[in-house]
């Protein structure tokens, strides 16, 4: 087991780092030495939630895995907010698992974003296609959301 490795990738990027407004790494669903080596790098944690049962019950592990890294590893690391994905307002689950997410933000000390990103077969398209959304899809619903996201986003570390 080789000491330190939960900063490679902090160590990767520092020759970087300078050129680049925004870096951002995205992680598989799981906690891994990837996770920890993203958390390690990281100024900001976005945490995607898909509108489901599962992405609460991850909640928990994940918060204390944050705690841990800022503990051991990176203590400026916070997390900007909780992005509800794959949400559709016309159902009672949507809505319920939003009202769920938003009362969770507080054991993570963080807020759930007020964007969120509806569900979109386009967005499901474009990953069988192996095509980006900035290309599949330039006026559909998720792109959209993405858009506000990212505005609301930038005013949240900006501001």
């Amino acid at each position: 087991m080789s000491m330190g490795r939960e900063y490679l990738l902090k160590e990767a990027l520092a020759d970087i780092s300078s050129t680049y407004d925004y870096i951002l790494i995205d992680c598989p669903p799981a906690l891994s030495i990837l996770t920890l080596n993203a958390f390690s790098a990281s100024d900001y944690v976005i945490v995607p939630a898909l509108a489901d049962v599962f992405s609460l019950q991850g909640m928990t592990q994940l918060n204390n895995t944050i705690q841990s890294v800022r503990k051991y590893s990176n203590p400026n690391l916070r997390v900007a907010g909780i992005l509800l994905t794959r949400f559709n307002g016309r159902t009672n689950l949507s809505n319920h698992i939003q009202k769920l997410l938003d009362g969770a933000t507080a054991r993570m000390e963080t807020r759930l974003f007020d964007t969120y990103i509806r569900s979109s077969i386009s967005v499901q398209e474009s990953q069988y296609q192996r095509e980006n959304m900035l290309n599949y899809d330039t006026k559909g619903t998720a792109m959209a959301d993405y858009a506000r996201f990212v505005s609301e986003l930038e005013g949240i570390i900006n501001g």
